[in-house]
């Protein structure tokens, strides 16, 4: 049974996933690793630092890894943890729970 010591626990996932694109961002890394760049144009139209802030908040989390690659050209690549993918079946339960209740536009009100 859910009690105000569980709603507690659950906030701080729920600031980390707060961000306007951070589930666009984890569903993208969901598919696989992914380069700054491929994040920037599959996620158009968001701006570098809205791309960058998100990825460093969820770097600090330990949701996703940023492993950068020298040599020419530089590139640094981004990957869910362990952590990270333990998210997936969270977002696999309200995609049901959406797709089970016909939360179309027109229903959003309704909540």
């Amino acid at each position: 049974m859910l009690d105000r010591s569980c709603i507690e626990a659950i906030d701080p996932l729920l600031e980390i996933l707060d961000g306007k694109w951070t589930l666009p961002l984890l569903l993208e890394l969901f598919v696989g690793t992914r380069r700054f760049g491929e994040l920037r144009r599959r996620l158009h139209p968001i701006s570098p630092k809205t791309l960058t802030d998100r990825l460093r908040v969820l770097e600090e989390k330990g949701i996703i890894t940023r492993t950068l690659y020298p040599g020419v050209p530089l590139h640094v690549e981004y990957e869910l943890t362990e952590r990270g993918w333990k998210l997936q079946p969270i977002f696999a339960a309200m995609w049901d729970w959406v797709k089970e209740d016909d939360l179309s536009a027109n229903k959003k009100n309704q909540l």
